[in-house]
This record gives C-alpha cells, structure tokens and sequence, in this order.
C-alpha cells in the first residue's frame, strides 16, 4: 500500500529527538506555552522574515486571532477565495464578519487579483488570499490594491510553510501570516497547532493576549480572550521537527519533480509553479475530467489519493446564506470537479511515485 502520507516514518527519523523534547516538558511542567514555545516562535517567525511569532491551538486560531487583531467585526466584509479549506472562512464568521469571496485563477488555485477591487466595499477592512496547496498568491498585486485602498492583509499560509514569493517568505508579505501545524501539514504537531507571524508589534501584544483570556498579568483581563494556547509539547515537537523542515521541503519539490516528468506527454494536468513562486507542495494535486475514475483506479490498486476540495465554499450548505448559486465562481467550480491530490510527503520514494503514475495515466 502507499499512503497519502506517511508521518510514522518521519517519526521513526528522528525519534530519539522528539523523545527527548517531550520529556523535557514532561519533566520540567512547562505543559501551557513556556520556553519550548517560545523558543519555537521565535524560530519560526524568523524562518518566514517575521519578527514576531505568536503560538496558538490550532491554524483556525491563528486565523481568528488576526482577524481580530486587524480589527476585523460585525458588519465588516473580508475577501478571500470559495477554493480553500473551511477554516478561512469560517474564522471571518467567528468575528461576526462577512466572506466575500473572489474567483481562483485555474493555474494557480489562488485568488485572482485582478477581480478583488470589483469586490471592495466601504465595508471591505481585510483581504485573505490562501497559498493554496503549498503556492503563493500574487501578493504584489494584491498589496498594491490594498495599501492603495488602506486593507489589511492577512495571509493564510497554512499549507504553505517555508513557500516563497519572490524570494520572500510567504507570512511576512502581508501584514499577518497564519499558518495551521495539523499533523499532516509540511510542518506538522503530534496534535493541533498553529501560529501566526507579523512585524507588528502592537498586532502581536493584541493576539498574545486573545489567545490566553485577554490577559497581560494573570487574573487581569483586559480583553475578552479566548482560551488558544500552544501546549508545551507540540511546542518542542515542532522546534525540533522545524530544524528539517528545509531538506523535507526540498524532497517534496524534488518528488513534485518526478511528478511532473512523469506526467509529461499525458492528459494528466500537472500543477504548475507559477513565476513568482516556490512551491512547497503541500499537496501535490493533479487536474482530470475523469478525476473519480482516477481516484477509484487508484483506490483498488491499494494508493491512497484524496480530493482537495471538492464541493467550494460558496457551495456548502453551511454558507448557503449567503445566496451563491452554482456559476457564481466559475474557476473554483470547474477545478472542485478535477482535482485529485496524489501521495506526496518527504520520504516518498521514486519507485512509489513511479508505480502511481502509471496507475493514474492508465485511468
């Protein structure tokens, strides 16, 4: 069997590591943030070229946090794309706000920038572009018509750990970078996790306090917070997992590489790297109009595949108050119905990503 990802292994490489890590905490009780955090923020924020790292639950935290840190509220619109996963928009719910959402450009699977000023309102206070699958969005024009218009940009990077636009690192372009730790992600906890980054520092006190019940000094709250604190443990898992984060990056992009030599010559539509960007392949996703007969080739030749996302948001039921009909969103519509999500993490060998692209250009 080759599985869709394979964290038992990474474990196993560097067991003796993250053993240690943990009973540290164990040992020391540093259970709730602490020094293994804090170590680990730091670490982080400077990965990305941010000079402030700040720890929390869960990616959908972190979204939530900086959303409100940019003074996101009830009656307020945020744009942002139907094609991600449901955390972005339902963080803007969480702040009483309004999704408004703008189409993908196919290649990319990002919002396409040229659309988002026919989306501005008065009512408009922050973008969210998502660097869907691990691909930056084009943040230049995005920032252009955001600085022009004084919105704040709030990156979801979620999936895009150590990705670069630029030569920038994604999270530091807009003014708040979120990103999720869920075990599956590039840079994955042993549990829930995520953080946001910034060179605000005003931004960065606000969310310190949000996430630990609004207070500064024990028992004084000041705001009225929420309870997204990083445990210490995924704290140290993380820190010692982020030392390799560079080279597991880099053999995802070498085994997006095959991929794509593979693929060539085929039907199969690889994902493209757009000019501007890194790649990191958090999800190496093909395009097909067969993707479900794909899917279930690939299924009985015992490889794991997966859909990511097959029904946009603009289409959930959960979301349908907001009156969008199908047609609404075009791109996010069309690429819903082909994508297929090919196994893809460090440890993949050539001969497994050999054995499913046979199985996939023979559906």
């Amino acid at each position: 069997m080759i599985p869709f990802v394979d964290l038992k292994s990474q474990y196993l490489a560097i067991k003796p590591e993250i053993d240690a890590a943990v009973m540290d905490v164990l040992e020391t009780s540093g259970f709730i943030l602490g020094k293994k955090v804090a170590a680990f923020e730091t670490e982080f924020a400077k990965a990305h070229g941010a000079t402030e790292g700040i720890g929390t639950n869960s990616g959908t935290s972190a979204l939530h946090l900086a959303l409100l840190a940019a003074g996101v509220g009830s009656g307020d619109e945020v744009i942002t794309t139907p094609f991600t996963f449901v955390a972005t928009t339902a963080a803007i719910g969480y702040c009483n706000a309004r999704p408004v959402f703008v189409d993908i450009t196919p290649e990319s699977f990002t919002i396409d920038p040229s659309k988002i000023e026919a989306a501005i309102t008065p009512r408009t206070k922050a973008i969210i572009p998502v660097h869907l699958y691990g691909q930056p969005a084009d943040m230049d024009s995005i920032m252009e018509i955001a600085r022009k218009r004084k919105i704040t940009v709030i990156e979801d990077a979620c999936q895009a750990h150590l990705a670069r636009y630029k030569d920038r690192p994604v999270g530091s372009i807009g003014d708040l970078g979120a990103f999720s730790f869920y075990p599956g992600k590039n840079l994955g906890a042993y549990g829930e996790g995520g953080a946001i980054v910034t060179s605000n520092a005003s931004f960065a006190k606000t969310m310190r306090m949000l996430r630990d019940w609004g207070q500064e000094k024990k028992y004084y709250h000041d705001l009225k917070g929420f309870n997204y604190r990083m445990e210490g443990i995924q704290g140290a898992i993380l820190g010692v997992k982020l030392k390799y984060l560079a080279a597991w990056t880099e053999a995802r992009r070498k085994n997006a590489a095959l991929y794509a030599e593979a693929f060539k010559g085929s039907s199969i539509v690889a994902p493209a790297e757009m000019s501007y960007a890194r790649h990191v392949f958090h999800v190496y996703a093909i395009r097909s109009p067969r993707r479900d007969a794909i899917h279930k080739m690939l299924t009985d030749a015992d490889i794991q595949s997966g859909i990511h996302y097959p029904i946009p948001i603009h289409m959930q039921k959960s979301y349908a108050d907001l009156g969008h009909k199908p047609g609404d969103f075009p791109h996010a519509e069309k690429a819903a119905a082909e994508v297929l999500s090919l196994p893809m993490f460090p440890e993949l060998t050539p001969a497994q990503i050999a054995q499913v692209a046979d199985v996939v250009k023979s559906a």
